[in-house]
């Protein structure tokens, strides 16, 4: 992976634990349902430079249109982007990117995809994952993950080599 290219095309410099990730797992999808975005991946579904540009045209357009804004978002030049989606519900997750703000000290903000509600938690993307696989998560969107998951699904991981046949 070309880092420095792709946080160039970003304009910001990513976690170290999301590029860590990436290195170890590539994309793919946490527990059947939170999938990990890759810079790079051919389906641009789970390609994270291509969601970062739709995401930022689908935001833009909700907020012109009236949509509440998450109130982190009204400090200046804060910016997000997204590093995973959840299968079925639609939710995005975000860091939330602040001006002078290391990205190790980014929170973790989800929208709920299909509607105008946001929660942030500030930990980092890895920490996030493994308390949504671990069960550990106060996520309202999160919390009935063993009503759609097997428990001998819960800490699979499928890389997108394998679910995209590539």
């Amino acid at each position: 992976m070309e880092w420095a290219a792709v946080e160039e095309e970003l304009g910001v410099e990513l976690p170290a634990d999301y590029k860590r990730l990436v290195r170890m797992y590539g994309g793919g999808v946490f527990a059947g349902v939170l999938w990990l975005l890759e810079p790079g991946c051919p389906d641009p579904m789970y390609d994270m430079l291509t969601q970062t540009a739709e995401c930022e045209e689908i935001l833009a357009e909700l907020w012109e249109s009236g949509e509440d804004k998450p109130s982190e978002l009204h400090e200046g030049n804060v910016g997000l982007v997204p590093w995973g989606y959840a299968e079925g519900g639609g939710h995005y997750l975000y860091w939330l990117v602040r001006p002078g703000v290391e990205p190790e000290e980014w929170s973790v903000i989800l929208n709920e995809g299909r509607g105008p509600l946001w929660e942030t938690y500030p930990m980092s993307c890895s920490q996030f994952l493994l308390e949504v696989v671990a069960g550990t998560t106060t996520s309202f969107y999160f919390t009935d993950l063993d009503d759609i998951v097997a428990p001998d699904d819960r800490n699979r991981f499928e890389p997108n080599s394998r679910i995209l046949g590539q």
